[in-house]
């Protein structure tokens, strides 16, 4: 029982750590707190407390995973989260050696993201019925999430306040809180004035939901679920065999840019990648276009 409390204490400090110190988004830390529970149940039957963890112990760990047959990109997750809690152990001094120093991740090949054409997105938006309920509301949530590759989350908690209709961007709260500004088409802009102006403004809304864009039949801001489910049941209509969720709209709205010939710099910032190498995975998608811009700057060329 000892052992037990021990463990839930260090993960309960360890997520306030997360949200204070680091500024992680919810559904980040969600997510660490899940993989280290693993390791903790893990240990908890082996009577092994987090400050005795030896190397050895996270090894077994991984292998027991293996057993359950988990795949090479979620033990890689787990494994990074394990890391992070021992490297936060070590930095209250909790701890002196990291037991996971020698732990490396599994080897992952490059998994390129799913891409719509600009010619199924296309089909995708003209197939929403404008004469259904919450069709305008549809129209405008799949134009915006195209027109800006925001993440579910920004979507969501998208403000009126933070549009600027006239000079065509919006500010975006991205992951630890951070802003940016994000231009927008006109196209998504209309449709969210339809919206906002036409439909929204006859909807009793929530306290403390006035200034979110979009808003559920109840008047409060929609749910992430609400949207993976929007964009399967578009799907289906379409005939699209491809596996789209919301994340397959940004991951297109950068492919288009850079086939267009975007700056990867400006493709980063709007799509509020801390590190350009998280960007680089869309100059993977179009080879040619990557050889033409180094034929054209080059000077041995």
């Amino acid at each position: 029982k000892f052992i037990k409390m021990s463990w839930e204490s260090s993960i309960k400090e360890f997520k306030y750590y997360l949200r204070i110190e680091r500024s992680l988004a919810d559904n980040t830390i969600q997510s660490y707190l899940r993989d280290i529970n693993k390791l903790a149940d893990y240990c908890n039957q082996l009577k092994i407390d987090e400050k005795n963890v030896k190397v050895n112990d996270i090894r077994n760990f991984i292998n027991h995973l293996n057993n359950d047959q988990i795949s090479a990109r979620s033990q890689a997750r787990i494994i990074s989260g394990i890391k992070a809690f021992y490297k936060y152990l070590i930095l209250e001094d909790y701890i002196k050696d990291d037991p996971t120093l020698l732990i490396e991740n599994p080897k992952i090949g490059l998994k390129l993201p799913e891409v719509l054409s600009v010619n199924e997105i296309e089909i995708i938006i003209s197939s929403i019925d404008l004469s259904k309920k919450h069709g305008q509301r549809n129209k405008a949530i799949i134009e915006t999430l195209y027109s800006c590759g925001l993440r579910v989350t920004e979507l969501i908690n998208l403000k009126i306040s933070n549009i600027n209709f006239k000079e065509e961007y919006i500010k975006v709260i991205g992951k630890g809180n951070k802003e940016r500004l994000t231009p927008i088409g006109s196209n998504a802009l209309k449709y969210i004035q339809i919206y906002v102006n036409e439909v929204r403004i006859h909807q009793k809304i929530n306290k403390g939901h006035e200034d979110i864009v979009f808003l559920n039949n109840r008047g409060s801001k929609l749910s992430r679920v609400m949207i993976f489910t929007l964009i399967k049941n578009t799907l289906e209509k379409c005939g699209i065999k491809k596996k789209v969720s919301p994340h397959t709209f940004r991951h297109s709205f950068a492919t288009h840019l850079i086939e267009g010939g975007a700056d990867l710099r400006a493709v980063q910032e709007m799509l509020g990648h801390e590190s350009i190498t998280t960007t680089e995975i869309y100059t993977h998608l179009d080879k040619d276009y990557l050889r033409s811009n180094i034929m054209q700057f080059h000077p041995r060329s």
